[in-house]
């Protein structure tokens, strides 16, 4: 595997927040940043805005019942109001 190096500024405090986040999980400062930014890639969206658009279009192609837009609107004020009694 080839390795890069990434130089990451950071302000005092952080890094020593940082450095205590890892000291308390008995890790390096480095592998706590790097179990870090896999959490952060692994949380990230993964489809890419085209194949999100395609999806919409092909659903877009279909039909759905739907009642009209002042029932849509009684029914969702009704929601608001809560159960009746």
């Amino acid at each position: 595997m080839d390795k890069q190096r990434l130089q990451v500024v950071l302000d005092a405090k952080e890094l020593a927040e940082i450095q205590r986040y890892a000291r308390q999980q008995r890790m390096t400062t480095a592998e706590w940043v790097r179990q870090a930014l896999r959490a952060a890639r692994k949380a990230a969206p993964g489809v890419d805005g085209k194949k999100k658009m395609a999806a919409i279009r092909a659903a877009a192609h279909h039909g759905f019942p739907a009642p009209s837009i002042d029932q849509m609107l009684r029914e969702i004020e009704r929601g608001y109001q809560g159960p009746r009694e």
